[in-house]
């Protein structure tokens, strides 16, 4: 070192802080060290990189004592410093915060149920029901079909249920050893006894007619599901043409195609012919006409939620005591509220 290098740091150590000068001379001494210890080419260790960074971020000159690595280097160790120490601090914390199993279960539970909602509408109604999710949470949790969306079958189903009717006969015998048939029409929607009739002499024309009487004014359903009793004719067949009407045939000995019509009429002679002695057609109408109105006003059934065709109203104990009301003639009994 020449005169005017030892007058130049003389002159620079005068100037300068004292403190700044213990930094510099800390950092001179550290790449001193390296190259010692570690030959020409030195090894940065970890402990290195961490006293760099620490001196990037106070002493303002750093950059002009730093000889063994470019400055740029050490801001890309501070920069891997600040993700290692935040994949620290946030270790068992990644991402959103997990939805919970309830609402997870209920976006899934929408999504099946209805095959053509897709994220936005699954959200909206998650919203009427007061769970606040995010859209990409809601399509993140979609329940997803290889086959484009489609209704499910009791969906179609049920959209169709209001347009088919059943027709089918069932027999009575009378006092005096007689038959009787009773004609029924039932639709499938609530299980509405639509209309009956009873006949001792069961034809093609008088089947027919009672489908009018049963369907004025165009409210003729689309179908309508039958067996193959030779009573529904050629003028029968006629007739529901002429309604507009398309005939389902179950196949031959099959009662169990046509599933309502065969319950109803199970139920009907469970529950009220077996119980009676029938003299004739007028007493057997007069009792089926009975048995229908309780029937539809009611009658619960489990397929209809445990309610009646007709829908009854709840009624809480704050109305006042049960009471009972006879119908069909003391076979059956409504039960009801009334107040004391």
């Amino acid at each position: 070192m020449n005169g005017w290098q030892l007058l130049f740091w003389f002159v620079r150590a005068w100037f300068l802080d004292r403190s700044e000068l213990t930094i510099e001379n800390l950092a001179y001494r550290q790449q001193l060290a390296s190259y010692k210890f570690q030959g020409k080419r030195p090894k940065i260790r970890p402990l290195d990189r961490i006293l760099w960074v620490w001196l990037s971020r106070l002493w303002p000159a750093w950059r002009s004592a730093l000889l063994i690595v470019q400055p740029q280097t050490v801001i890309r160790w501070h920069r891997q410093g600040f993700r290692l120490y935040w994949s620290w601090k946030s270790r068992g914390q990644a991402g959103r915060p997990q939805v919970e199993r309830e609402v997870r279960d209920l976006i899934r539970r929408l999504s099946r149920e209805n095959a053509t909602w897709r994220a936005p509408r699954i959200q909206s109604e998650l919203a009427l029901l007061g769970h606040d999710v995010c859209e990409a949470t809601v399509a993140k949790y979609l329940v997803r079909s290889p086959k484009p969306p489609s209704q499910t079958w009791r969906t179609l189903l049920d959209n169709h249920v209001a347009q088919i009717t059943a027709v089918d006969f069932f027999t009575v015998p009378t006092a005096t050893f007689r038959i009787l048939y009773v004609m029924i029409i039932l639709c499938h929607h609530r299980r509405r006894l639509v209309h009956f009739d009873v006949t001792e002499h069961p034809t093609a024309e008088w089947a027919g007619q009672q489908m009018v009487e049963a369907f004025p004014y165009d409210q003729a359903p689309h179908f309508l599901l039958r067996d193959n009793d030779g009573t529904y004719g050629q003028e029968f067949r006629r007739r529901i043409a002429s309604l507009g009407i398309e005939e389902v045939v179950t196949a031959k000995q099959s009662p169990w195609q046509n599933p309502y019509a065969e319950r109803l009429i199970g139920s009907v002679r469970r529950e009220c012919p077996n119980h009676c002695i029938v003299l004739g057609q007028p007493h057997l109408r007069r009792i089926l006409a009975a048995y229908f109105e309780y029937y539809h006003g009611s009658r619960t059934h489990l397929s209809l939620e445990r309610n009646a065709p007709l829908p009854r109203e709840l009624e809480p104990p704050e109305q006042g005591r049960v009471v009972s009301v006879p119908l069909v003639g003391g076979l059956h009994h409504r039960y009801t509220r009334r107040a004391a």
